[in-house]
């Protein structure tokens, strides 16, 4: 019986998902269809159609898994104006961009990569102008650098990354 927890129900799971996440790398998810999916992880198509409704659905259930990873690592520190947890983010970029290849193209640059971080700008009282225009502002920045850096091989030390990072923020708050 194929139960939701069996052995050979999750490795059908992992093969399927891990298929998808390679093809994201280099195909946008309405480029991917279940046919490749299927015949790339060898897997019948109503196995696929036993775990994901399409999709759409698949790429919603591995966002779910990636979230909570990246709140797993992440979730220690405060900001990513905390020079500790920006290296600590452009370390684990450097070391896992298929990750975070992936976890744009499921459109999470716009909830989750920096929007936690960035939150507690708001509260600060040293911002200057209009904080809800900063903070997308800045937001928004980052995550574009970040993509430019993975698109580029990630050539620049995480180090380098913090200083790039450093001297883009240098002057917009009050001392």
């Amino acid at each position: 019986m194929n139960t939701n927890n069996n052995k050979r129900r999750r490795e059908s799971q992992e093969k399927i998902e891990q298929v998808f996440i390679d093809l994201l790398q280099d195909h946008e998810i309405k480029d991917i269809s279940v046919s490749l999916i299927i015949k790339i992880a060898n897997v019948n198509r109503s196995t696929f159609y036993a775990n994901y409704i399409d999709i759409y659905d698949l790429a919603d259930k591995i966002k779910e898994k990636y979230v909570q990873k990246f709140l797993n690592v992440f979730g220690g520190f405060s900001s990513v104006i905390d020079h500790v947890g920006a290296l600590r983010l452009f370390e684990h970029i450097k070391e896992n961009p298929s990750f975070y290849t992936t976890y744009f193209k499921l459109c999470y640059d716009d909830k989750h990569l920096t929007t936690k971080y960035i939150s507690t700008l708001a509260k600060d009282e040293n911002l200057v102008g209009d904080a809800r225009y900063h903070i997308e502002f800045f937001r928004s920045g980052i995550n574009a650098v970040v993509k430019l850096w993975i698109a580029n091989g990630c050539r620049e030390t995480p180090e380098e990354m913090l200083e790039i990072l450093k001297s883009e923020y240098r002057g917009r708050t009050r001392d």
